[in-house]
C-alpha cells in the first residue's frame, strides 16, 4: 500500500538528541533484544519530537538523508531475516 518505507532509528549509545532527515519515523529505543515497542512518531509542523518510551529527542535536519543521523550510527536496518 505505501509507496515508501518508514525509517527506523535507535539510540543504543544514549545520546541526548539525534538529528534525522525525516519528520515521520519509528523509534525502536535500542537495538533488539533491548528495544522498546516500535513507536511511530510524526513531527508534523514541529522540528523536534521526544520518544515517549526512551525520551530520545529527535531533531529534523533537512540536510540529512533518511539513512543518515547525527551522531552517526542511529539508523536501524530492520531487514527481515
Amino acid at each position: 500500500m505505501a509507496d515508501h518505507t518508514i525509517p527506523h532509528y535507535q539510540n543504543d549509545a544514549g545520546h541526548v538528541a539525534v538529528e534525522i532527515g525525516v519528520k515521520e519515523f519509528m523509534c525502536v529505543g535500542a537495538n533488539p533484544p533491548f528495544d522498546h515497542p516500535h513507536v511511530y512518531l510524526d513531527m508534523g509542523a514541529d522540528s523536534e519530537k521526544v520518544c515517549p518510551y526512551c525520551s530520545t529527542l529527535y531533531r529534523y535536519n533537512p540536510a540529512l538523508a533518511a539513512t543518515e543521523t547525527v551522531p552517526a550510527g542511529c539508523a536501524w536496518d530492520h531487514q527481515p531475516a
